[in-house]
């Protein structure tokens, strides 16, 4: 499937599910079920960080004081009931219209004190968003944002890098709102539209078609994110090299096993789904990280099976992505997988994968397999929502046509843990979300340090 058909899909979230889940929780007030007892290995890990919450705050507190956080974050979380740990990480999240409206308040909060940061007096804001003129569900994100941002004290306009966009364009939304795109005009050294001279610039879009000219040599502007972070530049094992840094300094401060928070993972380059070449570098890696896995399952007494989810090193919206038990699995694939892994996003040919422990989710909804997606702004948690697949297995990617989006329950819970709770309860399991989530922004954070900006590609 195309990109379009992919975003098509997305956006055809069915309104009766999510309203009916959402009602159930606020009705009975409880977290997701778990499919899995929470005894064990994730329990300690949950207890642990429950206990250590000041020692936890003023952590972090100390390692922004040295990195600066990316201007917004998602990250998709998995609870396999003894492992919880990110297997993705968006720095241009595009769901903020599934986050509650409970939360807003927060997220413009986090939002005034990163643009206080960068820009103290910004009046005016230019946020480019993707290309997606026709997919209302991404466009309703879209016009979240710009809700966030223009309370904050910004005008907000929209400029689009779509050729299409010849002059200002209405957009209508279903809920009766509606966006204005609007052609880029660049000068010498600064973007802007007709009669509006933004301070900041905010990307929206992932730049996954490279980095285009008008956005180059802003030196008056700032650009946020920057534009190494963008696909064009980006890649997923830089990010998860730098996570297994900050894993391993939270562990020891914590006095747990790195691995309870922290996918293995190896990158495999030099790969053509098409020619079949690289086939030998991905069934190694394949069959190293098993290995690795096997080892960590039998020490915790696991009884699962483990497996690795091979997927593109640069790209988003789920596509080539494969799960895989044995390394047997990735040699000789069929004609249909071999597309499936070839091409991601903008029909963009896959040269390089990240091979990743895959992490089983053991939440469900109504049936639904389900995993967590939590929000960030500046260093701040603002929110969340389930991503819950009725048609996926616990050991599969769920973002994926078919999917629904569901708030996350208790949303301020994410930073309000409360000890007089289980350590499992609703608070607490959604604050251990957000300790591991903003694990992920710092490792961003560090990412874009180590990251050139100035590659090549530029």
């Amino acid at each position: 499937m195309g990109k379009g058909g992919h975003l098509a899909a997305f956006s055809r979230v069915s309104h009766a599910f999510t309203d009916t889940i959402q009602r159930l929780l606020e009705e009975s007030r409880m977290v997701p079920h778990l499919m899995t007892a929470l005894s064990g290995p994730l329990l300690d890990l949950e207890k642990r960080i429950l206990d250590a919450t000041p020692a936890i705050e003023r952590w972090f507190r100390l390692e922004w004081q040295e990195h600066t956080p990316p201007f917004y974050c998602s990250v998709d979380l998995r609870n396999a009931g003894f492992k919880l740990a990110p297997v993705d990480t968006n720095l241009f999240p595009g769901g903020f219209n599934n986050l509650s409206p409970d939360v807003l308040p927060l997220a413009v909060q986090a939002a005034m004190a990163a643009i206080e940061k960068i820009c103290p007096d910004a009046r005016n804001l230019l946020l480019i968003p993707e290309n997606h003129t026709r997919n209302t569900f991404y466009l309703q994100n879209v016009a979240r944002l710009s809700a966030i941002l223009r309370q904050t004290g910004l005008n907000v306009r929209l400029g689009s890098l779509n050729p299409e966009i010849e002059e200002p364009t209405r957009v209508d939304l279903p809920d009766g709102q509606y966006l204005m795109l609007e052609p880029l005009i660049r000068s010498a050294r600064r973007l802007g539209l007709k009669n509006f001279d933004p301070c900041a610039i905010l990307l929206n879009n992932d730049l996954s078609l490279g980095i285009p000219e008008v956005l180059k040599g802003l030196n008056e502007q700032f650009v946020l994110p920057p534009l190494h972070a963008g696909w064009a530049v980006r890649r997923k094992s830089n990010h998860f090299a730098a996570y297994d840094d900050v894993a391993k300094k939270f562990a020891k401060m914590l006095d747990i096993d790195a691995w309870m928070i922290n996918p293995y993972f190896m990158p495999c380059s030099d790969i053509d789904f098409h020619e079949r070449t690289g086939e030998e570098c991905l069934a190694e890696a394949v069959d190293a990280l098993l290995v690795k896995i096997r080892k960590k399952y039998r020490e915790y007494g696991i009884s699962e099976q483990p497996f690795v989810i091979v997927k593109a090193d640069a790209g988003t919206y789920g596509m080539g992505v494969m799960s895989v038990k044995d390394a047997s699995e990735v040699r000789n694939l069929n004609r249909k997988t071999r597309n499936k892994m070839s091409v991601v996003k903008e029909g963009l040919e896959v040269s390089q994968v990240i091979v990743q422990e895959g992490v089983y989710t053991s939440e469900n909804m109504n049936e639904g397999v389900a995993e967590p997606v939590v929000y960030m702004v500046d260093r701040y948690v603002v929110g969340g929502f389930y991503r819950v697949h009725a048609e996926r297995g616990n050991d599969e990617n769920l973002n994926a046509p078919g999917m629904q989006f569901v708030p996350l329950p208790f949303a301020s819970s994410c930073n309000l843990p409360d000890p007089g709770q289980r350590p499992s309860a609703a608070p607490n399991r959604f604050y251990a979300y957000g300790v591991v989530a903003r694990l992920a922004l710092l490792a961003a954070a560090l990412e874009l340090e180590r990251t050139d900006p100035n590659p090549e590609i530029y």
